[in-house]
Formats: C-alpha cells, structure tokens, sequence
C-alpha cells in the first residue's frame, strides 16, 4: 500500500489492499467507494468536524480504514455507535468538538 497520509488520498484501491481483496470488480470498487463515503461522513457526526477538516488529521487515516474494513467485513452500511471498535472510538475522541 502507499503512504497516504490525507483521507482524501484514500482510493477504493487502498481500500481493497487494506481488506486484501485479490480481485476487486467493478461492484466491489463500487462498493468500497460507498463505503469510503459512509466512513467519512460517520467521522464528521461523531466528531464535528467539517468534511474539508479531515486531512488535517493524519489519524483520521487509519479510521477510515478500519471502518471500511468492518463495514466490509459485516457487509453492513451502517456503524452502531454503541459497539465501536476502541481504536476508532480513541482517535475519534481526541479530536471531538461537540462533546456538550
């Protein structure tokens, strides 16, 4: 995989080389695409912070990923904010702005 060290440099490509895909169709890569967008938009709920906001986060980065790779791996597009993976759940919470 490459250094990508923004969230908008993550492709379906990246995606498919984290969750080790051997093959990616083009309904896979639309898929990871979804998904992507779906991780994206959980973290700007969860934290506040605006879209144009997440690459100043180089650890937003591997939230994404691991968001992706549980979205893929239950084949569910949505996060239950109840049961979140603590890795996520740590970063996310380091840079939360709407802790009220």
């Amino acid at each position: 995989m490459n250094e990508i060290t923004k969230v908008s440099d993550i492709t379906a490509n990246d995606l498919a080389e984290y969750i080790r895909l051997d093959e990616v169709t083009s309904d896979d890569e639309n898929t990871l695409n979804t998904l992507l967008n779906v991780a994206k938009t959980f973290i700007c709920e969860y934290t506040g912070r605006e879209p144009e906001e997440l690459d100043n986060y180089q650890d937003f980065v591997i939230v994404v990923l691991v968001l992706v790779q549980d979205m893929w791996d239950t084949r569910a597009l949505y996060v239950d904010k109840t049961n979140l993976n603590k890795v996520v759940e740590s970063i996310l919470g380091l840079h939360s702005v709407n802790l009220l």
